[in-house]
């Protein structure tokens, strides 16, 4: 397996008005493996995206395998920033629909 970035997505858990992420499920991208999942904070990821990490959104399929979502972005609205798969006006932070923890 090629390596997709240097982490992957596979959970989030949002505020109570569901605008932001609060946390993420992230997993070390290894190349040939998927790490096990630490929880992140949402500015974690945000200063990580600054400093060149990437991300991608990972999905786990019905087999037990993790399969490559989107790529994850850092996105202005109106002076603030959202972590996003796609470059939207949208003011809410948005990882494809990933399931919650």
């Amino acid at each position: 397996m090629a390596k997709w970035a240097d982490y992957g997505i596979s959970e989030v858990r949002y505020n109570g008005e569901h605008s932001h992420i609060n946390q993420v499920k992230v997993h070390a991208d290894n190349g040939e493996t998927i790490s096990i999942a630490t929880i992140w904070k949402r500015e974690d990821v945000v200063k990580a995206l600054e400093n060149g990490k990437t991300f991608v959104t990972i999905l786990n399929s019905t087999e037990g395998k993790w399969k490559k979502g989107q790529l994850i972005y850092i996105i202005k609205v109106a002076g603030i920033k959202f972590i996003k798969t796609v470059d939207n006006n949208t003011p809410s932070d948005n990882l494809e629909n990933l399931p919650e923890f």
